[in-house]
């Protein structure tokens, strides 16, 4: 009896496992079709045009506006060099001193020269004063009198030959004290203390001048013709006049506090890059920008006008180009066709492809293909975009 009671309790508890196995499979099978209903849980975002300042960058090259060749005007010895090489120098400051002593010789032989011959203007002055008075008394002839004129005009003409003469000495002496014609950074000298200088050894140093600072970079000719197209096509407007703002970045990444507007652009291409010359001024007022240094310059101004900006990561490429996936009104994904533009960031502006109120696909993608139901688990109403859109031309 007690064997028999012990196989019932067995077999109960073979049923009650049964029963709870049966009820989990129904429990799975009922879970199926609900999360098979949700569909592909995705991320998109919601397209929704809008105005967006981009910035075109280019990578120039400072120049000084006024780079001054200080060379020796006259021939002698350099006796010393005043300045400190690399200094900063204003307008009039001594940057070397020639040796004056031949230059001074000459300006007193000068002046001496016309002492002389205002002595003789005197003495040809009072001898035409005695012959006008005798010649009308019939006491002397007429070509006395000429004579006597002619004299004192001789000797006048000399005195202003030696005034000339006197002049040009003193300007050679002059020219042995050498200063600075403007403000701005001095180079390295030259010549050595000692040096003869002539006319083929005459340059000494170089002083730049530092503001305005001129900003030197180039268009190319594919890039001017992208950025015409593209403000024909309405997609980018320019300011008006063109008149851009230029920013400054320098090498470790800090902006430039002073801004700079463009003030040349080169007419004519040139014929082994194939690119045109464009510069800007901008002040300099405390020397941070120096000659020859490498810097990105920014245009600031343009205007991207009803753009679309996307996530890079919403965009995929196939042998056909670039396709999106798109959400239609009964939450299944579609593929489409785009045309993209510049990227900006982790962004991608699309030229074709998008309107307003499309929902695109930034997360999930992977799972999808034409109609797969989906279930949007994030969604954004608008585009994120802040900041002014950086658009490369290098």
């Amino acid at each position: 009896m007690a064997t028999q009671v012990k196989v019932m309790k067995k077999h109960a508890w073979r049923l009650v496992l049964l029963t709870l196995a049966i009820m989990q499979l129904q429990a799975c099978g009922k879970d199926q079709p609900t999360a098979a209903a949700k569909g592909v849980p995705v991320t998109v975002i919601t397209i929704a045009p809008k105005d967006i300042p981009v910035t075109l960058e280019f990578v120039a090259q400072t120049q000084s506006s006024q780079g001054v060749n200080i060379q020796a005007r006259v021939s002698g010895f350099l006796e010393k060099r005043v300045y400190i090489e690399g200094s900063t120098v204003k307008e009039g400051d001594v940057l070397f001193q020639m040796d004056k002593k031949p230059f001074q010789a000459q300006v007193d032989a000068a002046n001496a020269a016309l002492m002389r011959y205002q002595a003789s203007v005197g003495v040809a002055r009072a001898n035409l004063a005695r012959t006008k008075p005798l010649v009308k008394q019939n006491a002397l002839s007429q070509r006395d009198l000429d004579d006597a004129q002619g004299q004192f005009e001789e000797a006048s003409a000399a005195v202003a030959e030696a005034k000339a003469q006197l002049y040009s000495a003193q300007l050679d002496l002059s020219y042995t004290t050498i200063t600075s014609p403007v403000d701005g950074v001095s180079s390295l000298s030259a010549l050595a203390d000692g040096s003869y200088l002539d006319a083929a050894n005459s340059q000494l140093t170089t002083v730049s001048v530092l503001t305005p600072m001129w900003i030197n970079f180039s268009l190319s000719e594919n890039s001017l013709a992208r950025i015409v197209g593209e403000e024909k096509k309405g997609l980018l407007k320019m300011p008006e006049d063109n008149q851009f703002s230029v920013e400054i970045i320098l090498v470790d990444g800090t902006i430039y506090p002073q801004r700079g507007e463009i003030d040349f652009a080169d007419p004519s291409y040139n014929a082994e890059t194939g690119t045109f010359l464009i510069r800007a001024a901008v002040d300099n007022p405390d020397g941070v920008l120096r000659p020859n240094q490498y810097v990105r310059t920014e245009l600031i101004g343009a205007v991207r006008t009803d753009a679309i900006l996307i996530p890079q990561s919403a965009v995929q490429q196939s042998a056909n180009g670039h396709f999106v996936w798109v959400i239609d009104k009964s939450n299944k994904s579609q593929l489409r066709p785009i045309k993209v533009g510049d990227w900006d960031g982790d962004d991608w502006f699309i030229n074709e492809g998008l309107a307003s109120g499309d929902k695109v696909v930034v997360d999930g993608a992977i799972r999808l293909a034409p109609d797969t139901p989906v279930s949007i688990s994030a969604a954004s109403t608008s585009q994120d975009s802040t900041s002014p859109s950086r658009t490369s031309t290098k």
